[in-house]
């Protein structure tokens, strides 16, 4: 390999990849986009060491694929040299579809899930390498023949879960997330060509549940993150609405350009010729920039916002098991409008609503499998495990300005 380098990583150390191709993969222009995308969005308003990138969490993932792949050589699974490098790319660049600050504008600039995105990119990509990625996408979609990549890539344990555990445990500082990857990567086998975890390694794998379960509800949705992101999807709501009413509002020429348009009308196959291009110019930048400059806008509400997200005066906020009542939603109102002297119309754009649900293992989808000791292949949901027995959490929330 003629361009051989190692990253050195504060999670795993030192870290290098597999082949040429991976490499020139990580130095395309798209992948290097991801270095300027937050893997958290706005989680650093509560954690502050939480501004490491989508670029880290990518590499991360494909270090773990390849310390994966090698564990299931030497365990005897057939995993060819193409297959290798192709499973590889297939992690590389799954998340290469997000845009600005991740999750927190998941559907707000461009309506179409990340991953849906991070097909099409890999499609262009495929285009440009001469059709060198045609393995990686079907292994990336599930259609290849050995299930068990595509159980590496994407399932409810992969390598992509295990390295954001490690990596936002790491850079938020909270010891909760702390799982034993190593020791479930080591754990892993193929039965009749699904990924399985040997007996021995169950107490590692509820570990990892348990621990992701308290990172959901402790940082991912922590309530003021909540509240943070909230009012940044509002921001670009209101910009919306003022750009449909010919409003100017001050952003990036990429940024202005798919705020104008409704992605609904749009196919799949139009957004990959004319407009990807235009949302892999898109990072955090775009919309830091936007926000500072329409902090002062004529707009009292969007300018409300913008200066309130910078100073970090966030909007307060209820979260609860039960439904919010119209009646504590009305009286919210009522505070808003008498402290800032805006009509309800105003108001109600002020009043951010909605719910949040943590199911940290679902056993109606694929489940994780487990190899007994007897060679026999059950799946997770028929252990004793108490923890499974719990269904999943849905909160409501209601996030208002006080003065």
């Amino acid at each position: 390999m003629a361009k051989k380098k190692i990253f050195n990583d504060p999670v795993y150390g030192f870290i290098s990849f597999p082949t040429e191709l991976i490499y020139d993969l990580i130095d395309h222009k798209y992948f290097q986009r991801l270095r300027r995308i937050t893997q958290l969005g706005l989680t650093h308003y509560v954690y502050p060491g939480a501004l490491h990138t989508r670029f880290h969490h990518a590499l991360g993932a494909l270090h773990l694929m390849t310390e994966a792949v090698q564990s299931l050589r030497d365990k005897g699974v057939a995993i060819s040299d193409e297959e290798y490098e192709a499973v590889c790319i297939a992690i590389l660049l799954h998340d290469i579809g997000h845009g600005p600050y991740s999750h927190a504008l998941e559907h707000s600039i461009i309506d179409i899930h990340h991953e849906d995105l991070s097909a099409l990119f890999m499609k262009k990509l495929n285009e440009e390498f001469d059709g060198k990625l045609e393995l990686a996408m079907s292994i990336f979609s599930g259609s290849y023949k050995k299930t068990f990549l595509h159980e590496l890539v994407s399932s409810q344990l992969d390598m992509d879960r295990l390295d954001y555990l490690i990596r936002d445990s790491y850079f938020t500082g909270v010891a909760e997330g702390v799982i034993g990857y190593d020791r479930i990567i080591k754990m892993l086998n193929v039965v009749d060509g699904q990924l399985a975890v040997e007996e021995k390694g169950i107490y590692s794998i509820e570990k990892f549940l348990v621990s992701r379960r308290v990172m959901y509800w402790q940082v991912y949705l922590h309530k003021t993150v909540l509240s943070a992101e909230q009012m940044l999807i509002a921001i670009l709501k209101r910009v919306k609405i003022l750009i449909t009413k010919n409003v100017k509002v001050l952003a990036s020429e990429s940024l202005q350009k798919l705020l104008e348009i409704d992605f609904s009308l749009i196919s799949k196959e139009l957004i990959l010729t004319d407009y990807l291009d235009v949302f892999a110019e898109l990072d955090d930048v775009d919309i830091l920039a936007m926000i500072k400059a329409n902090s002062t806008h004529s707009d009292f509400i969007l300018a409300y916002m913008c200066q309130s997200l910078l100073k970090r005066r966030l909007f307060k906020i209820s979260l609860q098991i039960d439904c919010i009542s119209e009646s504590f939603i009305e009286s919210k109102l009522q505070d808003i409008i008498e402290s800032f002297g805006v009509n309800k119309e105003e108001a109600e754009n002020l009043i951010l609503q909605g719910q949040e649900s943590n199911l940290t293992y679902n056993s109606k989808k694929e489940e994780i499998r487990i190899l007994g000791k007897d060679g026999i292949v059950k799946p997770l949901s028929e252990f004793d495990t108490e923890f499974l027995k719990s269904s999943g959490v849905t909160k409501h929330f209601l996030c208002y300005p006080t003065k």
